[in-house]
Order: C-alpha cells, then structure tokens, then sequence
C-alpha cells in the first residue's frame, strides 16, 4: 500500500463519522405539548428549586442561573437515554425550520467563496430568482450590511437573509460574468425545504426516489413523486434511504401504506404502561404491487428503519444495502417558556414482526452516534456474516423468513463498501463539497462559454482532455486532502460530468448520470435480469 493510502486508513472512519454529524437530531414521532402540566413537586424537585434560589440570592459573584438550569436539564437527560435531549431556544428554531419543510428566507443557495458570498444557484420561482439573480453573482450587501471581507460563517448569514414572510430586503450584487454592480429589491417568502432529493426513472420500467429527511411535507412530496413515475409507466421502484436519519413517525407510516394492503400492520408502539398503538395499511396504496427494492446503510435511522422494516416484515419488497443505525424510540416534545425543549423517549416501536430494531445504548456517549469505527473494525461493512445477531432475537416475517431485532435492519441483500480503501475514500470524495465547490468555480471562470452547451456537448467537454482531472487533483491536495487518485481518471470526470450538470441544468441530471455507477442500484439492476 502506497504511503498517501496508509494515510487514508486511518482517515476514512473520521469522514463517515462526520458525514453523519446531526443525523438523529429527531425523533420518529414528535409530538409539541405547548402547556405540559408540571405533576407534584417532590422533595427532590423542592431540593433543586432551593439550590437554585440560594445561588441566586447568595452567592458572591455573579451568575447566570438560567445556564445553571441549563446544565442541570441536560445533565439529567444524559443519565436516560441518548435521544431524550435538551434543546436552547437558540437552536430549537433552525432544528424546526429543517423539520417543517419550508423557511422565510430570498431563495439562493450560496456558500462563502473568497470571503464573499456567492451565489451556487437561486431557487427556481423564489424570490432571487423572480428578480434576475443569477449563479455566479455575488451578494455584497443586505440592508447596507457589508457581507464581503468579513469572514462570515455560513450559519452567520441566515439571520440577515431571512426575516418574516413579505418583508422587503435590499441587495447590491455584483455580476463577474458582466463585470457590473447593481441593486435589487425582493421580498422574503417561504423557501421549501425538500425531502426528496429526485424522482426519476432509471430505465423504461424502474423508476427512483431520493428521501433524504421525514418532515412535515415528506409524504406529500412523496405521494406526487409517486403518482408521476407511475403515470410515467413505472412498474418496478427504488426508496432510496440512505444517509437518512429519520424525523416525523408519522410521515414513515404514511409512505409505507403507498405499498401495503389494507390491514397489514406497518408499526407498533409501547410505552411504560404497557399500552400499544398500532398502525395498519388503508385501503390508498398507490403502489400495492410492482417490485419496490428499499436501499439503506448504516446511517438511514429513526423513521427510515420504521418504513423498511415494515416493508421487510409485510414481504413487500427487498431491503438493499447495509444494516441500519439501530434507532427505535419514540420522542414527544415539551416547549418550555423560555422558548427552550425537551424531547423525552415515551414509547419504543415494533416491526410488524414484534422486534424491536433499538441498538444498546449503555454508552450514550460520542460513541454511540459514531458507531462506524466498531462496523469498519469488526468486518461487517465489507462481509455479512460479520453482522452480530442474537439467537434470542430472532422473529419471522409474513411468509417465515427469519429477522432478527437489537440493532438495526439487516438487509436482505448485502451490498459492502469499497474494500479498496482508496476507492472507498473516492466515493466518500466524490460526494463531498469538494467536488461541488470545484466544479462551481470552474463554471466561474468562465460561465459563459459554459452556459451555451447542451449536455451532449458538456459531456465532450469534461471527457475529453486531461484538464479537469489535473485540475480537480490539485485542487483536492491544495484543500489539504492526501488521495491516490491516478488510476480513479473515468469515476471523477463522471461525477463531475455530473455536478457541472446539477449547477447548469438540474438536480434531476446529476442523478441520471451517477445512479448507474451506484452499487447498490446495480445490484438492483442485477436482480431485475
């Protein structure tokens, strides 16, 4: 093994691991108790009340008590279970505004290019784009805010940008393509946050759906996305859950009936007093027969392993990939008065078989959500039989094949990661920022020349020289990143085939071109023969 391999080795868990950072900030059902009622005050909650008042009467210096409460709610909430969280006001907006599927805001993707920010693609129909903004252009001020030459962070930007639906922002951008200054007016208005990634067809009978998140409007989106391929003669389906870690119970339930007969029974839960709810299937199905192939991997979580194990449990269709996170309990939300939440586990959920797909959590920690590290040593993200079960475990499904419960959903069929580690690290790579931030200033330099082609004749462009593959070779080392790329030239101009097209054309172009390539939809595509 090469020396800038040996590297990668120890680099690859540190990528995966972050690539899941904030993926189970949710739980599978959230329910908000707007006036929850405080039950008798014990002697223990009377001893805490009056340590806090004594500190805050008595003590010699100044303190903040309110962070002191702060602590001691999140203190407490880390000797239960590592979902039941503490959420600051100050974060409990941006974490519902994810949830909700829209926010108020002027409609662009942007990222921080050279201290100024950029303008990646506005938001077709938002308000950016309703008033000429194009890719490319650089936003210099907002409301006479200077936002270039100040080293904003990203996250600092969104309170200026956004604001109440129908207020009036002003903009003064600069186009590089034109080389001119200008100044714009638009009006903030509710910008979708969408669940599903695209909806396509892969050949002329197999359609695909991208699922990135459960929130309000998944289902919805999901219902459309699946009425139009079927319209479009789609007759075999690929739910593709990977990377996804869950959100609203309900939007899971509401998915899975799309392919389940009346009656049949998706999920069940039990809380402390014993008493269950279950969900069954309606009479609705948009998608009741058809071959439907369901792709996971280790951090599809939450509702996601809700939707495939109810479609493993029924026999409706077949689980591809990597076993899932291990996630299952069920969360309801307390807002406190200060604007602040509790989520707190009230019930754990059950396959239709009886299992419960809950992990251990006796480590609660870093650990516990950075669980990678344990797979990729153990073996089992390169060999099925690596994966741990439990005899004791073991439940059948609707026609008798064996599942087992206690961590995660195990596939049906095992689709391992790259065992070439530096083919593994390029898939990793390839999927980063790093290749959409490259591909973006390419179009930069020139996005004229660019913005005349049709795919056919960017597809000669990117594949027919060295050029780009040079460049992206340096541009990944100057980022400060070590990969053996020599022999990778055919993968990295195709995904970059691919993010030139996102930025110029649409999301849906991308997918097009890489979804052949993916490994778990050729294995799909192997089973269909």
């Amino acid at each position: 093994m090469s020396k800038p391999q040996n590297k990668y080795y120890v680099f690859i868990p540190v990528i995966i691991a972050l690539s899941f950072a904030g993926g189970l900030l949710l739980g599978n059902k959230i329910d908000v108790l707007e006036n929850a009622q405080v039950g008798t005050k014990t002697e223990g909650k009377l001893k805490l009340n009056k340590l806090i008042d004594f500190i805050d009467n008595e003590y010699v210096d100044k303190v903040n008590t309110d962070s002191i409460v702060d602590l001691t709610v999140t203190r407490i909430l880390e000797n239960l279970d590592p979902h039941s969280v503490y959420i600051p006001k100050e974060q409990l907006a941006s974490v519902a505004e994810s949830m909700e599927g829209n926010f108020v805001g002027i409609g662009v993707n942007f990222y921080m290019y050279k201290d100024t920010l950029t303008v990646i693609k506005p938001i077709p129909n938002g308000p950016s784009a309703k008033v000429g903004i194009k890719p490319g252009d650089r936003i210099l001020f907002a409301n006479n805010k200077q936002l270039f030459k100040k080293k904003y962070q990203s996250e600092n930007l969104f309170p200026i940008l956004k604001g109440e639906v129908g207020s009036p922002i002003n903009l003064t951008v600069y186009r590089k393509s034109e080389n001119k200054k200008f100044k714009v007016t638009l009006t903030r208005d509710l910008i979708p946050v969408k669940s599903i990634d695209v909806a396509t067809k892969i050949n002329g009978k197999t359609g695909y759906i991208k699922v990135n998140r459960f929130a309000e409007t998944t289902y919805d989106e999901f219902h459309k996305a699946l009425v139009s391929l079927k319209k479009q003669g789609v007759k075999e389906l690929i739910v593709d859950l990977r990377e996804n870690g869950g959100g609203y119970f309900e939007m899971a339930v509401a998915m899975a009936d799309e392919f389940l007969k009346d009656k049949q029974l998706i999920v069940k839960t039990k809380n402390k007093k014993g008493t269950e709810d279950l969900s069954y299937a309606t009479k609705r199905g948009v998608f009741e027969t058809g071959r439907l192939y369901v792709l996971i991997d280790e951090n599809s979580a939450s509702a996601s392993e809700i939707f495939a194990g109810a479609i493993q449990d029924n026999d409706r269709g077949t689980i591809v990939g990597r076993r899932s996170f291990g996630k299952g309990l069920v969360q309801r939300e307390m807002r406190m008065n200060d604007g602040s939440a509790v989520r707190l586990t009230i019930a754990r959920y059950y396959t239709p078989s009886g299992r419960s797909i809950q992990k251990p959590y006796e480590d609660k920690g870093e650990k516990y959500f950075n669980e990678f590290e344990k797979r990729f040593l153990s073996g089992e993200l390169y060999e099925a039989d690596s994966i741990k079960v439990a005899d004791s475990l073991k439940f059948k499904t609707k026609r008798g094949r064996i599942v087992y419960g206690g961590g995660g959903i195990i596939p049906d069929v095992f689709v391992p990661i790259e065992k070439n580690h530096n083919k593994e690290g390029l898939e990793l790579l390839l999927q980063s920022d790093i290749m959409s931030y490259y591909a973006f200033e390419k179009l930069d330099e020139n996005r004229a020349f660019f913005s005349k082609m049709t795919k056919p004749e960017l597809k000669n462009e990117v594949f027919k020289n060295d050029k780009y593959f040079i460049q992206f070779k340096e541009y990944v080392t100057s980022n400060g990143l070590l990969f053996n790329l020599s022999d990778q030239k055919e993968q990295i101009l195709t995904y970059l085939y691919a993010e030139f097209s996102k930025q110029l054309f649409n999301d849906a172009s991308y997918y097009q071109i890489v979804l052949p390539k993916d490994k778990m939809i050729k294995k799909v595509l192997e089973k269909q023969k």
